[in-house]
């Protein structure tokens, strides 16, 4: 039947053999040439020269992708985990492959300038399309699941070092900077860069008082950024050898 065909080629968990069936190796190029054209799209140099070509590409991946998602909604019963069309329409993926058709229809309302290009910007989220048929996205998210209590732990350190160090360089230097240093909302720019070692450099301490806060604060931001990175480190080893076991 049409239905049972439809779900064999666009539901990759309805495909017996691993791997992804043709159906939709061609859908993911598409998606991907969609985001380079999404991508050229905001260069006016560019869409101003090639005019013609944008336009009938706009169409070309409305039509298309619009098929796409009327046929994975048409062929979700077949998949057990979806007991009727509006179940799978509700989900998270269907919803997004909605709100991808919806950006393509807003210049048909005269949205322009700034709120067009931000609309434009979400047509990237196509390219989130691919986390379905991504065993690495699915590892990614296994990962994070399985260590998130350790995570939020180091969060919570991580807001607790950087009120910490923000209050100390206010008390150090809100005299010396008033305009860098003058609140402890202000002093957080400085954390938060000095923290994730990034150093922007542009607001520095002055003060003896404010370079020993700087100097431990930067101490002990490199283990803090460390601290996560292990983490799930540890935790993709962990989800590795669990998939190995399970091949072999």
């Amino acid at each position: 039947m049409l239905r049972e065909k439809l779900s064999f080629a666009l539901d990759p968990e309805m495909k017996a053999s691993p791997g992804l069936s043709r159906t939709n190796t061609a859908i993911i190029t598409l998606i991907c040439i969609s985001v380079l054209f999404g991508v050229f799209e905001t260069e006016h140099t560019v869409t101003d020269l090639f005019a013609p070509v944008f336009a009938v590409a706009h169409v070309f991946f409305f039509v298309l992708f619009s098929f796409e998602y009327l046929g994975r909604i048409y062929a979700a019963p077949v998949n057990p985990r979806y007991p009727s069309c509006a179940s799978y329409a509700a989900t998270f993926a269907s919803l997004l492959d909605l709100l991808v058709l919806v950006s393509f229809l807003l210049p048909l309302f005269g949205l322009e300038a700034a709120l067009l290009r931000m609309f434009r910007a979400v047509r990237l989220m196509r390219l989130a399309r691919l986390g379905r048929y991504s065993l690495a996205l699915q590892m990614i998210g296994a990962a994070i699941s399985q260590r998130r209590y350790e995570l939020g732990v180091s969060m919570v350190a991580a807001v607790a070092l950087m009120l910490l160090s923000s209050s100390a360089l206010y008390l150090a230097e809100r005299h010396a900077q008033p305009e860098a240093f003058g609140s402890i909302p202000r002093a957080m720019w400085w954390s938060i860069a000095t923290l994730t070692t990034v150093g922007y450099g542009d607001t520095v301490p002055v003060t003896v008082l404010g370079r020993v806060a700087a100097a431990f604060t930067a101490l002990t931001g490199i283990g803090l950024i460390a601290l996560p990175t292990g983490i799930l480190a540890g935790a993709f080893s962990d989800a590795l050898r669990n998939i190995r076991a399970t091949r072999d």
